[in-house]
Formats: C-alpha cells, sequence, structure tokens
C-alpha cells in the first residue's frame, strides 16, 4: 500500500488513509485471519452458487471472491449467528436428551438401514360426487416392508426441495416414506388440501402390505373464502 503519495501528506511520510483504503485493508487482515482457521472445503455454510459467486447459508449473503467471504466469517454478523445457532443446538440437544431419559434410560442406537428401492404405487384421480372436490388417491405396494412400521406422509413446499431448480410455487410435493425402501415423492398442484375428517385420509392394510392415501382440494371458492369469517363454505350438491 502506497503511504507516500496520499492527498495531505508530507514526503517520506504516511498521510491520513482514506475509507476505502481503509476498508480494503481491513478486509485483507481479516482474509488472512480466516485462513489461518478456517477450511472451506470444511465450511458447512460455504457454498458456491451456479454464477459463480460465494453464499453464507448461515446469514444468507452473497460475495464475489472467497476473500470477501472469509472476511465476512469473521465480521459480528455471522460470529453472531454462529453464537445464536450453537446456543440453539444446546438447548434442542438438551431436550432431546431429557426426552429420552424420560422415555428409557437406554442408548438409542441409529440404524443404518440398506435401501432397497422404490414401492410400486398407482395413482388414481377422484372427484367427490356431493362437493364436486378434486383429489387423487396413492396406492403404494410395500411387500417388503419393515415389521411394525407404518409408512409416513408429509407434504413438502417446492422451496423445501433440492431437486428442482428454480423452484416453483406452483407445486408442492408429497413424501411417503416406509423403511426399508426410499422415500417417493409425488409433485402436486400448489393448491390447500382439505384435512377435514373423511376428505382427506391414510390407511396401512397390513395384510396385503399395501398403503393408501387420499388427497381431496378444497374448491376455488373454500380457499378464497376459508379465512374470511361469516362465509363459510357452499353447501354440498344434492
Amino acid at each position: 500500500m502506497d503511504y507516500q503519495n496520499r492527498a495531505g501528506s508530507k514526503f517520506g511520510g504516511g498521510g491520513v488513509a482514506s475509507y476505502s483504503s481503509t476498508n480494503a485493508d481491513r478486509r485483507e487482515r481479516l482474509r488472512k485471519l480466516a485462513l489461518e482457521t478456517i477450511d472451506l472445503d470444511k465450511d458447512p455454510y460455504f457454498f458456491k452458487n451456479h454464477v459463480g459467486s460465494f453464499e453464507c447459508r448461515l446469514c444468507l449473503t452473497v460475495h464475489q471472491n472467497d476473500g470477501s467471504y472469509l472476511a465476512h466469517t469473521q465480521g459480528r454478523k455471522h460470529q453472531t449467528n454462529l453464537a445464536r445457532r450453537a446456543a440453539r443446538e444446546q438447548k434442542e440437544g438438551r431436550a432431546q436428551d431429557a426426552n429420552l431419559m424420560g422415555v428409557n434410560m437406554g442408548v438409542q442406537v441409529r440404524r443404518n438401514m440398506v435401501k432397497i428401492g422404490r414401492p410400486g404405487y398407482k395413482i388414481t384421480k377422484t372427484r367427490d360426487p356431493l362437493t364436486r372436490q378434486h383429489g387423487l388417491l396413492f396406492q403404494l405396494q410395500y411387500p417388503e416392508i419393515t415389521p411394525a412400521v407404518i409408512p409416513r406422509v408429509r407434504f413438502m413446499s417446492a422451496f423445501e426441495q433440492k431437486i428442482d431448480d428454480p423452484p416453483d410455487k406452483n407445486y408442492q410435493y408429497l413424501l411417503i416414506a416406509a423403511e426399508p425402501y426410499e422415500t417417493c415423492g409425488f409433485k402436486l398442484q400448489a393448491r390447500e388440501v382439505d384435512r377435514r375428517e373423511g376428505r382427506f385420509w391414510t390407511w396401512f392394510d397390513e395384510d396385503s402390505k399395501e398403503f393408501f392415501v387420499q388427497v381431496l382440494f378444497k374448491t376455488e371458492r373454500e380457499e378464497r373464502y376459508s379465512g374470511v369469517p361469516g362465509l363459510a363454505p357452499s353447501a354440498p350438491r344434492r
């Protein structure tokens, strides 16, 4: 850095540094300091996106080069978020340990289950004869399912999944998991699911090893006025 040709400085002496020069020098010092303590290959929050920029998954910031990211890791924002994450994980770990101690005094061992592939499935379009609601009926076969295991169902938004990039907000995903089979994901319209009794249901036939899931979507009127007080859904058609 040139200390001799700054504005207001005397020959042979260091003048007053500008704001940009001070920031550049500070970032360089922070980058060198971070290189001594951080290995980017092992940093879980370091991510290089598709345009070549670097992102911090913890702070949700974007950086043009690795030096800028390393300087960011030594800043107040990143260090504060690290402390918050550590405190939250410690709190959740204590709560989990307390639940495990309440259930039994043994040690819970994580099972390394070998996946055997996807199950066979069949999808049928349905329509309620009274409410005229459109829906889908999923039928999956699990002939080799682990004893005493019942398949589980979960809905996932487009922004949670990592397969379709970029995510499309017009769709959602229905996930069905059952060991030792791989988790099945079905891409559905991003419409509100009717979760009332008799509309959304699951059933597992332990004799035939078949799992059934019925999903009915709310009508346009129900989606539009579901949150408006005093506007009840229209009566079923007879």
